[in-house]
């Protein structure tokens, strides 16, 4: 997760402000210039309010609160040089100055104050993906790995796609899901799937009992406590991978989740279980005899590209979904970081710049 650091551009970012705050104070000077050389006919001052509401955009309530009593002072030094403060017109026209100033500045307060809770939870946001989602070792024993992941909304951090890799005793094992479920219940599911997969996959049980594992922890997650038979709707599409550092295959177990494409000599080959299971969540407790791993030839040079369903279901301006068998076939990109930037740049391209769900993509490949 790529992260901007705010101190190392505080410094241009305050010069620039600070050079802005000449178009207020300059357009005071203009305007009281104006009118006192124009005569006692013409009447400028009201036009003063524009400096507070100009210094509003871009600094804080103190700087445009000393701005609009900078205004204020100014449309006094008027009315003294156009006929004392006495006037009716002129008390007017400072009176209504003061009160558009302050209501310039409390709504500059109220906006800066909700600019840094909202700052303060992207904050919290950050930390939770970084908390749920990983960053993938760049090495896995002979396996090289990049991962990218993309939520649908602009501004969101988590969503309910997930993955991660542990590092076993005689390999690598890979998950990723997508969480049937929205808002903050799908990022619960999310860190319920990946600290149970985290806990139990470094163990080295095999497949078929980290899968019957991941099952029974989904599913009685899900079901109300008061009532055994009632569950809510949520489940979780998920495929669960094994790498053999010593054997050139992969093994699978898919839980109703989209098949990864093996990447060899140009080719694009979908890796489709005879069998797959049902998603994660739904069929009740399990045990590990409801689960078989089907195994795949998985050697030197090749790549594997797991993704979720949002990847292969986002539609251009015209309605059509984007194929990504046929662009990576295209491409013959083995690097893992450079397939998977390309993937989301290139998808991103094809949606028009948005997204309608969160993607998730892996890309691994098996080194000599």
């Amino acid at each position: 997760m790529r992260r901007s650091h705010g101190p190392s551009g505080a410094g241009p970012a305050r010069h620039h402000r600070h050079s802005l705050l000449a178009v207020p104070l300059g357009l005071i000077a203009v305007i009281v210039a104006v009118d006192l050389l124009s005569g006692p006919d013409v009447h400028l001052g009201p036009l003063l309010v524009v400096a507070p509401a100009i210094t509003a955009a871009f600094a804080g309530p103190l700087v445009t609160g000393a701005v609009g009593v900078l205004a204020v002072a100014a449309q006094v030094v008027i009315g003294i040089f156009h006929g004392g403060l006495t006037t009716f017109n002129h008390e007017a026209q400072i009176i209504g100055l003061l009160l558009i100033s302050t209501v310039v500045v409390v709504f500059r307060y109220a906006h800066e104050r909700h600019e840094r809770e909202l700052a303060q939870v992207r904050l919290v946001a950050d930390v939770v993906q970084s908390v749920l989602l990983r960053p993938l070792p760049a090495r896995s024993g002979p396996l090289r790995m990049a991962a990218v992941y993309r939520a649908s909304a602009a501004q969101a951090r988590v969503g309910g796609d997930l993955y991660a890799a542990v590092r076993s005793r005689a390999g690598t094992r890979v998950l990723i899901g997508d969480v049937r479920g929205k808002g903050l219940d799908a990022v619960g599911d999310a860190a319920l799937l990946l600290g149970a997969f985290r806990a139990a996959a470094h163990r080295d049980p095999p497949l078929p009992r980290l899968v019957a594992h991941l099952q029974n922890t989904v599913y009685w997650d899900t079901v109300e406590p008061a009532d055994s038979g009632s569950a809510s709707e949520t489940f979780v599409t998920a495929a669960v991978l094994e790498i053999p550092d010593a054997e050139p295959v992969v093994r699978i177990i898919s839980c109703g989740h989209p098949p990864p494409l093996l990447l060899r000599g140009g080719r694009a080959v979908p890796l489709t279980v005879r069998d797959p299971a049902l998603p994660l969540g739904l069929g009740g407790d399990v045990s590990e005899d409801d689960y078989t791993a089907e195994s795949f030839g998985f050697g030197p040079g090749d790549v594997l590209l797991l993704y979720t369903d949002g990847a292969v279901e986002a539609r251009d301006a015209e309605g059509r979904f984007y194929p990504l068998a046929e662009r990576v076939a295209g491409w013959r990109e083995g690097d893992p970081r450079r397939l998977v930037d390309r993937v989301h740049a290139d998808l991103l391209a094809h949606a028009g710049g948005a997204l309608d769900d969160d993607v998730a993509l892996i890309a691994v490949a098996r080194t000599g």
